[in-house]
């Protein structure tokens, strides 16, 4: 099932999972009450399958974990973060379609 390949995060792990990490991460915030974020929840699953082993792809609830978003100015969601070597390489904010959100990828590989 494709969303095996999208990682649960919360405050306490971020570092470890997204900043230490050895590929890129693409970061979805995003919370349960937000209809666009679960409008594009499943392109995020099919892109975590697509680039399994070369991008992790993670969630972090906005409501549960507010530490990280309001670290990285995350003001509107679904914000979408791309990391790689622990930096922010580029972002996008809305639900947005899935060839924005291969583009977004591609910039880290």
């Amino acid at each position: 099932m494709a969303g095996d390949y999208v990682i649960q995060l919360t405050d306490a792990d971020f570092e470890t999972q997204v900043l230490k990490a050895d590929v890129p991460v693409l970061v979805d915030f995003w919370a349960s009450w937000c209809g666009p974020c679960k409008a594009i929840a499943p392109l995020i699953e099919e892109l975590a399958a697509g680039y399994a082993g070369k991008v992790k792809v993670c969630k972090v609830n906005v409501d549960e974990n507010p530490a990280t978003p309001g670290r990285y100015g995350v003001r509107g969601i679904p914000t979408l973060i791309l990391f790689k070597g622990g930096k922010v390489v580029d972002q996008l904010v809305g639900a947005v379609p899935k060839n924005q959100l291969e583009d977004l990828l591609q910039k880290a590989l």
